[in-house]
């Protein structure tokens, strides 16, 4: 299996903040509580903790993608709205 990276489907998020509780390595919180996280590739060794991430999220917004999988534009168009921009 390839590299991964965790990604967060925007309309689905709510700013629960689990993810950032249960990976602060990889996930922070902007000041609404919705997620920041790393644009870097989830390391092996954080492995088990992003599987756990993504399985704890409330609302199922959080998800493990290959590396060279495009967001899509739904998402990046709920992020724009989200910004005001």
């Amino acid at each position: 299996m390839g590299a991964r990276r965790l990604r967060v489907d925007w309309l689905a998020c709510k700013a629960h903040g689990v993810c950032a509780e249960l990976i602060p390595e990889l996930i922070t919180t902007d000041e609404w509580g919705y997620p920041l996280i790393a644009a870097t590739p989830v390391p092996p060794e954080l492995s088990e903790h992003a599987h756990r991430a993504v399985s704890g999220c409330p609302t199922l917004a959080l998800k493990l993608v290959d590396v060279d999988v495009p967001e899509d534009s739904g998402s990046r168009r709920a992020r724009r709205q989200r910004s005001g921009g």
